[in-house]
């Protein structure tokens, strides 16, 4: 049987305190360009959300470029430096395992609307609507 995909409201609180901590690191080491990479020196990253495995082993990072700009670029810089990410996140966290971490883009909720709202179905369905007005 399949299991539900986890949303915020089923996810235990420890795994969302422990995202939210995750979150905060690897926020602080772009934050203060602890990160020797010149990509990442010249775009401000937004860490959106971390979600965590259940077992704490594996961490999901989404991050944004400010303004959305090269957001491709910026999201190899990122996993160029993936080992020193988890380095950084298990000396000052000390959790038991050092969490695998993967950067993700955000598709922020502006973008999911839109892509929505271009899905021929809706467009049809908007259509219909004002035509009857």
């Amino acid at each position: 049987m399949a299991r539900a995909p986890a949303t915020p409201e089923t996810r235990s609180v420890r795994l969302l305190k422990v995202g939210e901590q995750v979150r905060h690191v690897i926020s602080d080491l772009l934050t203060r360009q602890m990160v020797h990479d010149e990509v990442l020196t010249a775009h401000s990253v937004s860490v959106t959300e971390v979600r965590m495995s259940p077992d704490l082993r594996h961490a999901v990072v989404f991050v944004k470029p400010m303004l959305g700009a090269d957001e491709e670029l910026v999201l190899k810089a990122l996993r160029t430096h993936t080992a020193f990410f988890q380095k950084e996140v298990a000396g000052k966290l000390r959790l038991k395992y050092a969490a695998k971490i993967r950067q993700v883009g955000f598709m922020g909720i502006a973008s999911k609307i839109d892509a929505l709202l271009a899905d021929p179905k809706v467009k049809r369905d908007l259509g219909e609507d004002k035509a009857g007005d």
